[in-house]
């Protein structure tokens, strides 16, 4: 990781500090100018891309770019319409289908279809897209929080597997292709971009000795730390749980200024690691008592005490792990600082250190094209104005622009990218909280139709329910079936896990032995979706699924609670998923018996219909 400029102090802040100034002029004018920069976006988008099979399939644009006629004639879409071209391309057709540009990989979703992720076929030019939005976020962090270029960022970044699709090209997550891209890994020395872990330690593909490395030279520089983080508050969660775990051979390594070849193998990472470790007995001694303190309860501040901040994601489902970042950190701001998906980067919070319920993210005009489809509520209850598929025309035309979003109101987002999606339903849910200038901003609300989440991974109530009918077989030599179940996500537990409470009516004579409880649970997660098995199987950042079983009547009483506090009798059906504390507490007090998955579900990279293709 390059290290900050080494020109005198003075000469530098004003170097930063004039950056910073640039930096913020041009959010300044792009949030002014908003929909003035998004008729641009539109127009450059499909003239660049005018003779694209896509657009000439649809569009009968006939060299217009402007967006009346851009939304009378191209359909608003999802993955699934676009699947088989995408299949076309990863099974190596070269011309130009969505984009002028040739795509250069696919970015791998964290949303399925058919239970596999989703591929976002991509260019070079986005790489620097990326980097752009990349740039915003410590001149708007700096403005709030002085003197962040003094010290070093403690952030745990990791590399997840990739693979190639049968045409040749790489498909991995978007931060994976972001850290191994020359933008990353080459980029300009920065003092916002100085990090105490190497550029080997990150890039190194074996999860822990990755995790072992940065934390390693986290706690050899504790001193110079000014900020903390990883991408998710799950990661981050998960880095003190390991340390947790590993503080004593840690300790061992920084006393001696050696570090334990036997765990850390990849010779690139311990040469990186060993030019930042140095022999400190004082600083391993100071480690150690406070790792060996019974209570851990503001461990970040006791091991980097000039730590300012902790930058996670924690909206959406991620806001489950609030309560325990706060124990960990003794309520240090959390900072969430942008917003972006495979699809497309979006936009950023200018008010880093508001409180995390507050989160809102501006939006970048100069991204893609932005439209909104109203979402609306019937007695709380998500209800979009459209089924999955594409809209019709009167649908179509209740889509708004960027800048005619209201106040208070809830949307999903649809965007058309330079990289080829073309009113692509992103399926993210947005309320706008205001605006900066003329660009809105927004609350993430949460992704359609996700009923559990632990880390990257996302099921939805179908996915869920076909599970069970795979797994509820195994009941069947027992004359047994399941009468009712929920479930919900336990991230008391690191990593976080999911649990099935299943309330059962057996009538064979023969007990349920409990290896088929768990032969259920491992069934469960074979038929999850690809994320998820990854997460288990590889990742290792979700634990074994568990089934609880609860006595007869228990649903009964869920029932009887949610009437109590104003559901209606008429309309009440058992939720598929809890959240609400007292209703798990009611399930937990009712469960006879507990079962886990024995093994990890399979996984293997890359999809499995790429064997079946030409």
């Amino acid at each position: 990781m390059p290290e900050a400029p080494t020109n005198s102090p003075k000469a530098n802040n004003f170097i930063v500090a004039e950056e910073n100034k640039k930096t913020l002029h041009f959010i300044e004018e792009v949030t002014t100018k908003a929909d003035e920069v998004q008729k641009r976006v539109l127009a450059e988008i499909l003239s660049r891309n005018s003779n694209v099979e896509y657009l000439k399939r649809y569009g009968n644009l006939n060299g217009n770019t402007d967006r009346e006629t851009f939304k009378k004639v191209m359909p608003v879409i999802t993955y699934e319409d676009i699947q088989h071209e995408i299949n076309r391309i990863a099974s190596g057709d070269k011309s130009p289908i969505f984009c002028s540009q040739p795509v250069s990989e696919f970015l791998t979703s964290s949303g399925t279809s058919g239970g596999e992720r989703k591929l976002m076929p991509t260019t070079e030019e986005e790489l620097g897209r990326r980097s752009l939005l990349y740039s915003l976020l410590m001149p708007v962090m700096s403005h709030f929080v002085p003197d962040l270029e003094t010290g070093k960022g403690m952030y745990f970044l990791f590399v997840k597997s990739e693979s190639k699709t049968p045409g040749g090209l790489l498909a991995r997550p978007v931060l994976t292709s972001y850290y191994k891209s020359p933008h990353f890994k080459n980029r300009r020395p920065d003092p916002y971009t100085n990090y105490t872990s190497p550029n080997e330690a990150i890039l190194c593909p074996d999860s822990y000795q990755s995790m072992y490395s940065q934390m390693l030279c986290g706690l050899s520089q504790n001193a110079q730390v000014l900020r903390v983080g990883a991408v998710f508050a799950s990661g981050f969660i998960r880095a003190i749980r390991f340390l947790e775990k590993h503080w004593s051979l840690l300790c061992s390594d920084i006393r001696s200024g050696i570090m334990n070849t036997e765990l850390i193998t990849d010779s690139s990472v311990r040469e990186a690691v060993m030019k930042i470790l140095k022999p400190d007995p004082d600083l391993a001694d100071f480690i150690e008592a406070e790792c060996s303190k019974k209570s851990w309860q503001g461990i970040i501040t006791r091991l980097w005490p000039n730590t300012k901040y902790v930058d996670v994601i924690v909206t959406g489902t991620m806001s489950q792990y609030i309560p325990t970042l706060d124990y960990y950190s003794n309520g240090l701001p959390l900072v969430c600082t942008m917003y972006a998906s495979s699809e497309c980067y979006f936009g950023v919070n200018l008010n880093p250190l508001c409180k995390p319920e507050d989160v809102a993210y501006t939006l970048i005009p100069t991204m893609c094209y932005f439209e909104f489809l109203p979402i609306y509520r019937n007695n709380g209850v998500m209800d979009s104005i459209s089924a999955p598929k594409s809209l019709n025309e009167k649908e179509k035309q209740m889509l708004v622009d960027l800048v005619d979003v209201k106040i208070g109101e809830e949307y999903e987002l649809v965007v058309t990218t330079y990289a080829g999606l073309y009113r692509y339903r992103v399926g993210d849910v947005l309320r706008v909280a205001g605006f900066k200038n003329n660009a809105p901003q927004f609350n993430f609300i949460c992704r359609k139709n996700v009923v559990l989440s632990i880390d990257s991974d996302k099921t939805d109530e179908v996915e869920l329910q076909n599970a069970m009918k795979n797994a509820v077989s195994h009941l069947m030599p027992f004359d047994a079936h399941v009468t009712e179940y929920t479930s919900y996500a336990d991230t008391t537990t690191i990593p976080g896990h999911y649990v099935l409470f299943w309330e059962i009516n057996v009538n064979g004579s023969t007990p349920v032995h409990p290896s088929v409880f768990e032969d259920c649970c491992l069934t469960i997660e074979e038929s999850l979706n690809s994320v998820y098995r990854q997460g288990r199987a590889s990742d290792k950042s979700i634990g074994p699924l568990e089934i609880r079983i609860v006595e007869v009547g228990t649903f009964d009483k869920l029932m009887d609670y949610a009437i109590s506090v104003g559901a209606s009798i008429n309309q009440y059906k058992t939720p598929r998923c809890v959240k609400f504390a007292p209703i798990i507490e009611l399930l937990n007090s009712r469960v006879m018996s507990k079962y886990f998955s024995p093994k990890c579900p399979k996984w293997t990279p890359g999809h499995k219909q790429w064997n079946n293709m030409n």
